[in-house]
């Protein structure tokens, strides 16, 4: 990459030629109506946004299984498909690309979340220390029951028929979420799958599932339309590798042969440094194995973005509390200007009960002016 590369360089992303290299990161609003249905206001979120590069949607379920929290949205039912094509007709009506994130929570989850209040799943019956949301308020996550073999390969279907759905709603592509201690990083990571059959044990075995969903929808949009979020350094939901390094590398080189649009790397936030010895830079470490477009994540601002850019750690860089809060992102870095700062008490909402506060209201820069 030429060291004169910057956020403003257009950049070519499987088929789609980017305008810019700000990508706007998926970030859990929890806004979405009844039964996990999109909502016009959501649309107006993403179109407020679409002079990213791209967007990443909002973590999304792929199925009822995979619910962790409420009021997020799905794409399993015609109804979800529906809501989500008022999303990415909106954005494509203002000139925007758009991607959307599918993820399935796993052990994240609670019986109060599930269908027939059943047991959340997960590669091992582990597990994570946590709270969640739940209709009868904050709830400890429960233990998990661990998936058969079956059922592996039923959620993986799961999986490659919410691309089929994402692409008839009328998509660029979708993320993997493959980070933050969610279904696919709880099979990936030793901590949380103590497995003895073919998906467990063995750093291969581990990233068996992994690589199965990455085939499994890339036979549905190529892979050069798919991308897969990682966080190599991630202390979410009890999460912890006894060699991440080992485990993410042999993980990344791996996706070399799908042809991937990207991998999304996160670096680790201030309080995984402090709380233990993790990964740290992210990107720096695996750019060197990945081949194919990588995207930075974490806390970056307009000058350190194009500091990773210009030394060839990153292609893209993805932007998340200040795109949630500043609709015009791009075009404020390029102007300088100064930038709304979010309201942390707004980051989530309460499906369509008042979607607009903290998310659709955040000024443009000529507003503010």
């Amino acid at each position: 990459m030429s060291s004169d590369t910057n956020l403003f360089s257009p950049v070519q992303l499987g088929p789609l030629k980017l305008p810019n290299r700000i990508v706007m990161a998926p970030m859990t609003r929890l806004r979405a109506g009844d039964r996990g249905v999109p909502i016009p206001a959501n649309a107006t979120y993403y179109s407020q946004r679409a002079s990213a590069g791209l967007i990443i949607t909002e973590c999304t379920m792929i199925s009822p299984q995979s619910q962790g929290y409420m009021n997020c949205p799905g794409i399993y039912s015609p109804q979800q498909v529906e809501g989500w094509r008022l999303v990415t007709n909106a954005v494509h009506q203002q000139g925007g690309r758009i991607f959307l994130q599918l993820w399935h929570c796993g052990r994240v989850s609670h019986p109060l979340l599930q269908a027939n209040g059943e047991l959340p799943v997960a590669p091992s019956a582990i597990p994570a220390e946590a709270q969640l949301h739940t209709p009868n308020g904050k709830q400890p996550i429960v233990t998990p029951r661990a998936l058969e073999i079956r059922e592996i390969q039923e959620v993986i279907q799961d999986f490659r028929k919410a691309a089929e759905n994402a692409l008839a709603a009328g998509f660029d592509g979708v993320e993997l979420h493959g980070a933050f201690g969610y279904l696919i990083d709880q099979f990936l990571q030793d901590g949380s799958n103590h497995r003895t059959d073919e998906y467990g044990g063995s750093i291969e075995n581990r990233a068996k599932f992994l690589l199965e969903v990455v085939e499994a929808v890339a036979s549905i949009w190529g892979g050069n339309r798919v991308g897969i979020k990682l966080s190599p350094s991630n202390t979410y939901y009890s999460m912890v590798d006894s060699d991440p390094k080992a485990t993410f590398s042999y993980t990344i080189d791996a996706l070399n042969r799908f042809g991937l649009a990207y991998i999304h790397l996160m670096e680790p936030e201030a309080k995984d440094l402090a709380t233990r010895d993790v990964l740290h830079p992210v990107a720096p470490l695996f750019r060197p194995i990945y081949q194919g477009t990588l995207i930075a994540n974490g806390g970056f601002t307009k000058e350190s973005g194009n500091a990773i850019l210009a030394e060839g750690n990153a292609d893209l860089v993805s932007f998340g509390k200040s795109f949630l809060a500043n609709p015009d992102l791009p075009k404020r870095f390029e102007l300088d200007a100064p930038l709304n700062s979010p309201n942390s008490k707004t980051f989530y909402g309460q499906g369509s009960h008042q979607p607009e506060i903290g998310y659709t209201d955040y000024p443009f820069y000529e507003r503010a002016a």
